[in-house]
């Protein structure tokens, strides 16, 4: 064994009778794995959320969508459809048409976005049609509308119930509630309203024209490869956006406050690093005897300054381990026995979501940490280091 390596084990291990600085080491362990085992907890916890979302997004969004400043004519739409279908990366192509509206019952007016869809090709673009919890989607033609359920609670209108649906043109129109829909979004459940694309167009006077096209890909992380290439594909005429251009503002803003979250926390592990300063530099003034009977047998400073660095890598190692392990066991627990419960209400979930990625969050986690432990043992190593054996037995 590394004689510095074992130097250090007698020091941390052996039974002595200098128990301040065993409690001190102590201390340093748990400091260190509780700041490990929150920064993982949290982040899991934020990564979970951050899934459930882009989730519900993709629900509403699909990987990418193609419109037209001129609108896109229903006549060239099969061709349209083949071209973009030509990428082996495309797997489906769904139309729809989009506008505003405003819904009326009874007393209330409000207004909402319309959006005509075919139901057909629509569950192949996006996972929206398992959001209807109650009813079906209208047939093309069909005077039939699908609503969220924050929107239908306001309005106070349920399955079969007429609407009044007043057009951009200012035509009036009777509506037969036909679904109500919930995909956990507020935004979309209290401001869309879906109904068949021919209705859509008789309702916003759009003649045969459609806003845009959905497309459905293989792999939605290939979403920005694949909009580059269409954009070559289909020219200027045609504006290409994928899921995260419509949603870049919200995408940032999770991400900000993952980041902020781990700078935060990781201030916990690097407050827990002082506790391994002070261990060592007790260390040091303790084993000064012991320091300069090293060096008069000939042990260089080198290898003086491996002793502390090796011991205060030890005490980090140990609360690294415990802290990842008590963090992905907690993480583990959470969710299988979903034992923290949220009000369904306000967050549209009714436990804590939790998503434990190996990379890169829990290895920059434990890296970090790491990083922060061995810049703490350096000054205390560098201490020692510098002890001259005359001086460190002089008065023993």
């Amino acid at each position: 064994m590394n004689t510095a390596l074992f130097v250090s084990l007698r020091y941390l291990f052996t039974a002595r009778k200098e128990k301040f600085i065993s409690l001190i080491s102590l201390i340093s362990v748990l400091g260190i794995a509780i700041g490990v085992m929150a920064l993982i907890i949290v982040i899991a916890v934020m990564t979970g959320f951050d899934q459930d979302l882009k989730a519900k997004i993709i629900g509403n969004y699909s990987d990418i969508t193609i419109s037209s400043y001129r609108g896109i004519e229903e006549a060239g739409y099969s061709g349209l459809e083949k071209k973009i279908m030509s990428d082996r990366r495309v797997r489906a192509v769904s139309p729809y048409l989009q506008g505003q509206a405003l819904l009326k019952d009874a007393e209330r007016l409000f207004a909402v976005a319309v959006r005509g869809v075919d139901p057909g090709s629509l569950g192949k673009v996006s996972g929206f049609l398992g959001y209807l919890k109650q009813g079906r989607f209208p047939e093309p033609s069909e005077k039939g509308v699908v609503l969220g359920s924050e929107l239908a609670k306001f309005l106070n209108v349920g399955l079969d119930s007429q609407l009044t649906v007043y057009s951009p043109l200012g035509k009036q129109y009777q509506f037969r509630v036909c679904g109500i829909f919930n995909s956990g979004m507020y935004d979309y459940d209290m401001n869309l309203a879906f109904t068949g694309i021919k209705a859509a167009q008789e309702l916003l006077g759009s003649g045969n024209r459609l806003t845009a096209l959905a497309v459905k890909l293989d792999r939605m992380e290939s979403a920005a490869r694949v909009k580059a290439a269409l954009e070559r594909d289909l020219g200027a005429e045609y504006n290409v956006n994928t899921w995260m251009d419509v949603n870049r503002n919200f995408l940032a803003a999770l991400q900000l406050e993952k980041i902020t979250m781990f700078i935060i926390l990781t201030l916990i592990i690097l407050v827990a690093s002082f506790n391994i300063i002070s261990t060592l530099i007790v260390m040091v003034v303790d084993k000064t005897r012991d320091v300069g009977i090293l060096k008069a047998l000939g042990m260089t400073s080198r290898e003086v300054k491996k002793i502390f660095i090796y011991a205060g890598a030890m005490i980090g190692g140990l609360g690294i381990a415990l802290g990842a392990g008590g963090g992905l066991l907690v993480c583990a627990l959470l969710k299988k026995y979903r034992f923290i419960r949220l009000p369904q209400d306000i967050y549209y979930l009714d436990h804590l979501p939790v998503a434990v990625e190996i990379w890169p969050d829990v290895v920059m986690i434990v890296g970090c940490a790491a990083a922060i432990v061995m810049a703490a043992t350096l000054y205390p190593a560098a201490k020692a280091a510098r002890l001259e054996p005359v001086e460190a037995i002089r008065y023993e």
